[in-house]
C-alpha cells in the first residue's frame, strides 16, 4: 500500500492532473511509498520500485536506465529543503530515490507485459506533442463545485483500464489469500485435534507400561515362590541310585538351577520358559526374538540371562541353527 507522504506540497505548489498513486499504481502494478516535497516533487524508494519491476538488482537498474539528475539519496532530498528524515526503519539516510521521470524511465526498461498499458499511453503522448506541438488531459465530465477548486481531468483510457485490472487481480488475489488463511486455519485446528489425540495415546500407553511392568513383577514372585517350593520338594524327595540316574524334569532342573546361583526375576523369567523344552526336546532352539515376546523382555536382556545361565553352568552351547539362532542343552556335569 502506498504510504502517505511525510511532507506534504506547499499550499501554492501546483497540482498534480493525473492522482501520482494512481499514476505510479498504472505503471508498477503496486503502491509504492512515495515522498511528496513542499514544491510538489514526488521522489520513490528505488528498491520499491525495482522490486515492483521485476528488477533484481536495483543499483544495476538505476546505473543503466536513470541519469544521475533523476536518482539522489534520501539524505540529500529532504536536506535541500530543510526537511529531516521521515520516521521509521525503513527511510535509511542512505536511501536510493528517483524522480518521477526516473520511474518513467524505469518502467520503459522493464519487459513485464503489465507494464505495456502505461508504456503505449507514454507513446501516444509523446506522437501527440511530435504531431499537434501539445498533449491535453481531457476535462473530467463532473468538476467541483468549489469555485476556487482546481480543474479535474479525466483519466486516460490506457491508465484507467490498467488501474481497473490491477484492481481486479488484487480482489482476486484477496479472495485466494482469504481462501488459503482458510485453510490453514483449518489445518492448524486439524493439527491442534491430532495433538491432542497424541497426547491421549500417550496416556494409554504410559498406562500399558505399568500394567505391563506389574504383571512381570507379579510374574516374577509367582515364579520365586514356585522355585521355593521346587527346593522344598527336592530335600523330601530321595536321591535316585547312583547306577540308575533319574531323567530330569522341569521341576528338578530348576530346583538344581536354584541351588547354583542367586537370580533376579527377569533370569527365573527366561528359565521357567526355557526349562520345558530343554527337557522335553532335550535342547532349545527357538531364536532370542521368540523367548523375548513369551517373556516380555527385550532381545538383549534375553541374551543376557542365556549368558548367565551359561555362566554357572545351567546350560551350554551347542552351535546355532541354519538361521543363525543358537542352540543350547542342560548342562549335567
Amino acid at each position: 500500500m502506498i504510504e502517505p507522504s511525510k511532507h506534504q506540497p506547499h499550499p501554492g505548489a501546483q497540482k498534480d492532473a493525473i492522482d501520482a498513486s494512481d499514476f505510479v499504481y498504472a505503471a508498477t502494478g503496486a503502491r509504492v511509498r512515495r515522498l511528496t516535497m513542499p514544491d510538489g516533487a514526488h521522489w520513490f524508494p528505488a528498491v520499491d520500485v525495482c522490486k515492483e519491476l521485476g528488477h533484481t538488482n536495483s543499483r544495476q537498474a538505476l546505473a543503466d536506465h536513470v541519469p544521475d539528475e533523476h536518482r539522489e539519496i534520501l539524505e540529500t532530498v529532504t536536506g535541500a529543503y530543510g526537511l529531516g528524515i521521515p520516521a521509521g526503519r525503513e527511510w535509511r539516510r542512505d536511501l536510493n530515490l528517483i524522480s518521477l521521470q526516473g520511474l518513467i524511465l524505469l518502467v520503459n526498461a522493464c519487459t513485464k507485459p503489465s507494464c505495456l498499458p502505461f508504456k503505449e499511453w507514454v507513446a501516444e503522448v509523446i506522437a501527440t506533442v511530435q504531431r499537434e506541438g501539445s498533449y491535453t488531459l481531457q476535462e473530467a465530465e463532473v468538476q467541483p463545485a468549489d469555485p476556487g477548486a482546481p480543474i479535474a481531468y479525466a483519466m486516460p483510457e490506457q491508465i484507467a483500464e490498467a488501474i481497473v485490472r490491477l484492481e481486479e487481480r488484487n480482489i482476486q488475489a484477496d479472495e485466494r489469500f482469504a481462501t488459503t488463511q482458510e485453510r490453514i486455519l483449518a489445518l492448524q485446528e486439524q493439527t491442534v485435534a491430532l495433538q491432542e489425540q497424541t497426547v491421549a495415546l500417550q496416556g494409554q500407553m504410559l498406562e500399558l507400561q505399568r500394567a505391563t511392568l506389574a504383571a512381570q513383577q507379579m510374574m516374577a514372585q509367582a515364579m520365586e515362590r514356585i522355585a521355593d517350593r521346587l527346593d522344598v520338594l527336592a530335600l523330601e524327595r530321595p536321591a535316585p541310585m547312583a547306577e540308575f540316574p533319574a531323567r530330569p524334569t522341569t521341576e528338578t532342573v530348576l530346583a538344581d538351577w536354584r541351588r547354583r546361583l542367586a537370580v533376579t526375576a527377569d533370569v527365573w523369567t527366561v528359565a521357567v520358559v526355557i526349562a520345558p523344552v530343554l527337557v522335553e526336546e532335550g535342547e532349545l532352539r527357538q531364536p532370542l526374538e521368540s523367548i523375548a515376546a513369551r517373556t516380555g523382555l527385550s532381545v538383549h536382556r534375553v541374551n543376557e540371562c542365556l549368558r548367565l545361565l551359561r555362566k554357572h553352568a545351567c546350560i551350554r552351547s551347542q552351535g546355532a541353527t541354519e538361521d543363525g539362532a543358537p542352540v543350547y542343552v542342560l548342562n549335567q556335569g
